[in-house]
């Protein structure tokens, strides 16, 4: 391996880890990026990273899709860990221009996110019992759909973040973007029961494992799957449909799109649209089932 090549790698996957708080799957899915650049660099006797061309880079992410198969959404991803990598260099002072930056990746077709409905979600939240287990996933799951939290955002807040009294939760989510978010009644009050039972301080993980340990991402899915079998729910559940079936549970009753984006923490409101794509399905499926118009253009 090309010591020279290498130690810009390194540089920079510290830099995005310990400035820009980059979570650590993006961290991972950008050092794989940038593992297949430097074996092309290398494998092309690039001497520099100044000395890379665009038409090279072009070449490399065809060969990525025409030889290793690789789907649209991982193609895009590994042409945005490129361009920020040079980009990077670029600030370090070692390029000039950023041969990634006119990077032609395929289109990605936008998937509209599957949810649950009402019903269902009553199902799995609503978890019987009054033993230690029970109360904890009562928690974790009211305050999930409740606040709309990404994964890592609940195995991150502590007790500290949660203000009881007002119901608001602070939570730090990508980019180390900080924001506060509503917490519902019923999540307060399954917060509270889990509070009561384990004795927790204000520096303690708001939901923690069997043994006081924080939950990590893992043992969130775990649960989900193990509950959602358990209380009838035969879809896949897992946490971001938790997140999914808020957001549009909130745009369907409120009809208010940004302030679904305050709640999702999303910095472009172009990405909490989807939801009301999502709507908009729904509504099509209910005037196909139900318009007497349009049974009678199926009937004809």
């Amino acid at each position: 391996m090309d010591a020279a090549l290498a130690s810009w790698v390194d540089r920079f996957l510290g830099y995005i880890r310990d400035e820009r708080r980059y979570s650590p799957s993006t961290i991972d899915h950008y050092a794989h990026g940038l593992a297949r650049l430097l074996d092309f660099a290398e494998a092309s006797q690039v001497r520099a990273w100044r000395d890379l061309k665009a038409d090279q880079i072009q070449s490399l992410l065809a060969h990525e899709h025409r030889v290793r198969h690789y789907s649209p959404a991982t193609l895009r991803g590994l042409a945005s860990a490129w361009r920020s990598f040079f980009r990077f260099l670029a600030r370090e002072g070692v390029m000039t221009t950023n041969p990634a930056i006119g990077l032609r990746s395929p289109k990605v077709q936008r998937k509209l996110p599957q949810v649950l409905d009402a019903d269902e979600m009553s199902a799995l939240v609503e978890v019987p019992g009054d033993d230690a287990e029970a109360v904890r996933d009562r928690a974790l799951l009211e305050l999930l759909y409740s606040s709309a939290l990404r994964v890592a955002e609940l195995c991150s807040v502590r007790w500290r973040d949660l203000d009881a009294g007002d119901g608001m939760l602070r939570v730090t989510g990508k980019g180390s973007k900080t924001r506060i978010v509503p917490v519902g009644a019923k999540a307060l009050a399954a917060l509270a029961a889990l509070r009561e039972q384990d004795a927790l301080t204000d520096d303690d993980p708001l939901v923690c494992g069997r043994r006081g340990r924080p939950l990590t991402p893992n043992g969130v899915r775990a649960r989900l799957k193990r509950r959602a079998q358990e209380q009838g729910v035969w879809k896949r559940v897992y946490p971001h449909l938790l997140r999914h079936s808020c957001a549009s549970h909130l745009l369907e009753s409120s009809g208010d799109l940004r302030a679904v984006q305050e709640l999702l923490g999303h910095a472009d409101i172009g990405t909490t649209q989807i939801y009301t794509h999502l709507d908009f399905q729904h509504l099509a499926k209910v005037y196909d089932a139900a318009h007497p118009r349009a049974r009678r253009k199926r009937e004809a």
